[in-house]
């Protein structure tokens, strides 16, 4: 089975690549915002939080790989939980 599905890179945004890469051609642009933002320190991901408490995640390639396509579907349970509760 194909799994195009997994990758889509858009380099015709303004914004591309909206993280610095060496590797453009790889950049997956599939999640352009990170579903898994609202897990907090549970994301899985390379961020900090500023002095003020916003998540940064400027430094983080983990929903632009397309390698992390089934670890980011996996953590959807995770985020559903969240709605849940709201």
């Amino acid at each position: 089975m194909s799994e195009n599905y997994k990758f889509f890179c858009h380099k015709n945004c303004e914004f591309f690549p909206c993280h610095k890469t060496d590797k453009p051609d790889e950049f997956n642009c599939l999640f352009c915002y990170c579903p898994l933002y609202a897990l907090g320190k549970n994301c899985g991901g390379n961020f900090k939080y500023t002095e003020k408490g916003i998540k940064d995640c400027s430094n983080c390639m983990l929903p632009h790989n397309k390698k992390n396509f089934d670890y980011i579907m996996k953590k959807f349970s995770e985020i559903s939980e969240l709605a849940r509760k709201k």
